[in-house]
């Protein structure tokens, strides 16, 4: 059960660095458009949309939904915590 719990934990780790980098990746011209970048982006994205739906860019170019995605995913996290705690 705690081999599950770790990884489960080291993927949920991983995706938020993943989101973060995705992220990071706007601030280089042409970067999304290379293989890593489109790696990203298939693995980011679908995730990502739903939140972008929902969460209108501030003065139409500040996106702050990958902020609130990565919040979810750590509150996630923490529900992972608890349930893994719960059980023990």
């Amino acid at each position: 059960m705690y081999t599950l719990f770790q990884i489960l934990s080291l993927a949920l780790e991983f995706y938020s660095y993943a989101i973060i980098i995705y992220i990071l990746m706007s601030w280089f011209p042409g970067a999304r458009e290379s293989s890593i970048g489109r790696m990203l982006g298939s693995i980011v994205e679908p995730y990502l949309e739903p939140f972008r739906k929902i969460i209108p860019p501030i003065g139409g170019m500040i996106d702050i939904s990958p902020i609130v995605a990565i919040f979810v995913l750590r509150f996630a996290m923490m529900g992972l915590q608890s349930l893994f705690r719960m059980l023990i």
